[in-house]
């Protein structure tokens, strides 16, 4: 069979070509010397012991500081690889591309050699890898391991902890902002014992908690009460109102779901027969009885009530007994104490000021006067006190994962005045214990706090990866594997938590500072990083993240609100499930504990197993269609 000669390549098409391999050519010069010039700095010694994932990172940093859109056109004109999905082998994907441009050129070779790398498979492979050695392998049908966050509950209940992981949970994350020692052993040894019983690997994650700035306690309201009878559409009483009476500082106890619950000195309790009765005045001038029914546990007192009273731990109760001669007789004078006073409620609208203490003092609401004048604006405690030295006039504050929106408007010696710019129409609730942002400002706070430092040993002792809040440095990165080496944890993962500018600016250098030293993830720590960034970025710098990791090598954790609607309150939102959808990138998803976490679980996981037939990373998998057939 005769071969037929090769089609001709017009003299346009050719020059076309020729150029775009100088311009190739000139690339691949430009992203060598700008990588070997950004690894300097991490080994100016010894280049040759330098990670190749370290090399593709620096690569690809070099490449992306480039405008390639240009390029990319020039490129897929002529029907070759556009460069849009080099992260995992950058220097393979622009020899690939140089390989075929000479062969159709008919161009000798560069007298140089290709520079050295790391091949499409490679890769691929080693991103793999990295995340199998972190998070432990994935299960059969599921490429992407899905982390949960352990609520209290975990630390009471081994069912709950082998319910989840036979929904699908594959990591553990304990977080040290919550609980203690006792209730995380606890929790390791019911998912030890789960592991067992499952036979099946559970990765733990114990997340340090770092300086995490939030809103202190809140002042508490005086006590008030309203105590009401269950009635009928036609306003008729169908049970009475249920009172349990409990010993001041004894055990309380419960007898249903609708009781109301005060407290007695012992003694006064004591001295109560059933068919006896409190009598007292509510705070509207009416006369109200409560009736002593029936003794309890703990020497508590089921009492009731057929109308309903308001009353403050001032109302007067007088215990009255009944006499043979069916008159009441008075035993005793008292009032009741509550087991728990509601905190304070600060509302906060726009235009209000909130004065942000130093002194770790209760929170209150405004002052007014009658007309409703201000007199002093609401004030709160923050935790990190030291932090707000680095506040300045017209810097941004936001509260509670931005809810409320404040500019400093005065810094003194003992505090911030905020100014409320933004909030919900109807206003914002403030909340103790409620995140603090200040968005770009610099804390110059050392990135592991004495509780941190304290807490380190236990992780150690226990975990298979620290998580590192707010780290935004090199020198961050450098500090934590210094004092992970001091007691004997150079084999433990590090998560380095991205949730500040700074985080992000810096996010090269913490990863090149940290392999070939330690095993590491990354988390995309969104709630935070929203507010820090702005939330009309998030979805940008995301992305950003996603594929600097990827160049890297390294796998990610994509955090926070995924799902939140359905694991917090049954119900999921469209686009949660998208969301969810967009996960399925990462090497490993994150949910946050929730009342309905396990239906959240659930639904993650088939969201995860549908959608790695269709996106792996950047790439689309062309599965048959359905729609197609």
């Amino acid at each position: 069979m005769t071969q037929r000669p090769a089609p001709a390549i017009p003299e346009t098409s050719l020059a076309d070509l020729n150029a775009l391999t100088d311009a190739m050519l000139k690339l691949r010069s430009e992203v060598v010397s700008g990588a070997e010039q950004r690894l300097k700095k991490f080994h100016p010694d010894c280049p040759d012991i330098i990670p190749f994932s370290a090399r593709n990172l620096a690569q690809y940093l070099a490449l992306r500081a480039m405008d390639l859109r240009p390029l990319q056109s020039r490129l897929a004109r002529q029907g070759l690889s556009s460069l849009g999905r080099t992260e995992a082998h950058v220097m393979a994907s622009i020899n690939q591309v140089l390989r075929v441009l000479t062969q159709i050129t008919q161009r000798v070779p560069e007298a140089e050699p290709e520079p050295a790398c790391i091949g499409f498979d490679t890769g691929h492979h080693t991103l793999k890898e990295n995340a199998d050695h972190l998070f432990g392998i994935p299960p059969a049908g599921r490429n992407v391991r899905i982390m949960v966050t352990l609520p209290t509950e975990a630390a009471v209940h081994e069912d709950l902890v082998v319910k989840l992981m036979e929904t699908g949970m594959d990591c553990a994350r304990i977080n040290c902002a919550h609980d203690d020692p006792e209730a995380w052993s606890a929790m390791l040894r019911h998912i030890r014992s789960a592991e067992k019983r499952l036979n099946t690997r559970c990765t733990i994650l114990m997340d340090l908690a770092g300086h995490k700035l939030r809103t202190g306690p809140l002042g508490t309201r005086p006590p008030l009460s309203h105590v009401k009878p269950r009635r009928n559409l036609f306003g008729r009483v169908v049970q009475p109102a249920r009172v349990v009476l409990c010993p001041d500082g004894g055990a309380v106890t419960t007898t249903g779901e609708s009781d109301y619950q005060y407290l007695l000195p012992a003694p006064c309790l004591e001295a109560m027969q059933a068919g006896d009765r409190l009598a007292f005045e509510d705070t509207r001038g009416k006369q109200r009885r409560m009736n002593i029914v029936q003794a309890l546990d703990h020497g508590c007192w089921l009492a009731t009530m057929d109308r309903s009273a308001y009353f403050t731990g001032s109302t007067l109760f007088v215990h009255e007994r009944r006499h043979e001669q069916g008159k009441w007789q008075s035993l005793q004078s008292l009032h009741l104490g509550w087991p728990s006073l509601e905190p304070v409620n600060i509302r906060l609208f726009k235009d209000d000021r909130l004065y942000l203490t130093r002194r770790q003092i209760p929170g209150q609401a405004a002052t007014v006067d009658e007309k409703g004048q201000c007199l002093a604006p609401a004030h709160i405690a923050c935790t990190t006190p030291e932090a707000l030295d680095a506040l300045a006039s017209g810097q941004t504050v936001w509260i509670d994962d931005g809810k409320i929106g404040t500019v400093v408007e005065a810094v003194d010696a003992d505090g911030v005045m905020l100014h409320v710019t933004h909030c919900r129409p109807q206003g914002s609730r403030l909340r103790a214990d409620k995140g603090i942002n200040f968005p770009g400002a610099p804390l110059n706070l050392p990135s592991l706090s004495p509780r941190d430092l304290e807490y380190l040993d236990f992780v150690v002792a226990h975990a298979d990866l620290v998580g590192y809040s707010f780290v935004e440095s090199r020198e961050d990165m450098i500090m934590l594997m210094n004092e992970l080496s001091r007691r004997g944890g150079k084999a433990l993962g590090i998560v380095a938590k991205i949730e500040t500018c700074r985080a992000v600016e810096n996010l090269p250098e913490i990863i090149l500072s940290t392999l070939g030293h330690h095993r590491l993830g990354i988390m995309i720590a969104r709630g935070d990083l929203a507010v820090e960034i702005g939330g009309e970025r998030l979805a940008e710098i995301q992305e950003e993240i996603l594929w600097l990791c990827e160049a890297a090598h390294v796998p990610v954790i994509w955090a926070t609100q995924v799902l939140e609607s359905l694991a917090r309150e049954g119900l999921i939102s469209r686009p949660e499930m998208t969301d969810a959808a967009m996960a399925g990138r990462a090497e490993c998803v994150m949910l946050n504990k929730g009342p309905y976490i396990l239906d959240a679980l659930h639904t993650l996981n088939g969201i995860l197993v549908r959608m790695q037939s269709h996106q792996h990373k950047k790439s689309s998998q062309l599965r048959a269609l359905r729609l197609a057939g």
